[in-house]
């Protein structure tokens, strides 16, 4: 008896850093978050209950609507990018190729992903600069004139989404190699005898067998994008305009430039609820299109 009580101290004893951590670094922030949603506070005055009101104001804010709609138009168009991307490259990966440039391949479009997106995103930022940049140098040595990457507002979000994709793409990429590579042969070779080929031969057979897989990937990528905050900031502090103005970047700015906590946090506690809201439309949906071998 005394063993098993033992074991079970030694259990809880193992456990305890990691919950700790857990409840003061995770847990605590979310309950804070949520009690602050309900207060008018910008740190130097006491904290001011007002309800809904902070919920209230964001109904009417322009400013956090054109936040939600670029976030939106951003996740749609990044994700699907990026997943495409993804699949099509881990496709060409599972071609006849030496082992070595597999391994070659998989590390090169796995290594953005390393990287920290601001120093991608300053780097990126001096690539696409409309007067000395090096793409629009690019572009003028075959007699297409400077583009406004940056300072346009048809341009800049698709500048950002062009970075982010590129520096997260490699994270899907490598779930949809795993996938791939866990296809028996046997089935390709059923599908070559059957007459399957080119998007058919895709279509049928390996698409429906990694269906989980890109559940998970898609789950994750679109989590990922609602959040997106740093390729924005730093490459177009959110302009022109408002053009790519997304709602971390409002969190942001209302919390620490406005010093307006209740109404950061507000707008944090809406986009939580809306992140649930869609993985669990995403896992509803899953019940017709993914198939489990």
């Amino acid at each position: 008896m005394s063993t098993d009580r033992s074991s079970v101290i030694l259990r809880w004893l193992f456990l305890a850093p990691t919950m700790i951590g857990v409840g003061i670094f995770v847990l605590l922030p979310i309950i804070g978050s949520l009690l602050l949603a309900f207060f008018r506070w910008d740190i130097i005055t006491s904290p001011q209950f007002v309800g809904l009101q902070n919920f209230t104001d964001l109904a009417t804010d322009q400013t956090v609507a054109i936040s939600f709609l670029n976030t939106g138009l951003f996740v749609v168009v990044a994700v699907i990018v990026q997943l495409a991307v993804a699949m099509l490259l881990a496709v060409l990966l599972q071609s006849r190729m030496p082992g070595w440039l597999r391994v070659f391949f998989r590390s090169t479009f796995f290594f953005p992903l390393v990287l920290s997106a601001a120093s991608v995103s300053i780097l990126m930022r001096y690539l696409f600069n409309e007067s000395y940049g090096v793409i629009n140098w690019a572009l003028s040595l075959v007699g297409i004139p400077a583009v406004p990457w940056l300072t346009s507002p048809q341009w800049a979000m698709v500048v950002v989404i062009a970075v982010y994709v590129w520096q997260n793409f490699g994270f899907s990429f490598l779930l949809f190699v795993g996938g791939l590579s866990s296809i028996p042969t046997e089935v390709y070779e059923a599908g070559a005898i059957d007459g399957a080929t080119g998007w058919k031969k895709f279509k049928d057979l390996p698409l429906p067998l990694v269906s989980p897989t890109v559940l998970v990937a898609s789950v994750m990528a679109i989590i990922s994008a609602l959040q997106v905050f740093d390729q924005p900031y730093v490459l177009t502090r959110g302009g022109p305009g408002d053009s790519t103005r997304t709602v971390v970047m409002v969190i942001y700015e209302s919390a620490f430039r406005q010093l307006e906590f209740g109404r950061a946090s507000a707008i944090g506690l809406v986009l939580m609820v809306l992140i649930m809201l869609i993985t669990a439309l995403q896992f509803r949906l899953a019940r017709r299109f993914v198939f489990y071998q």
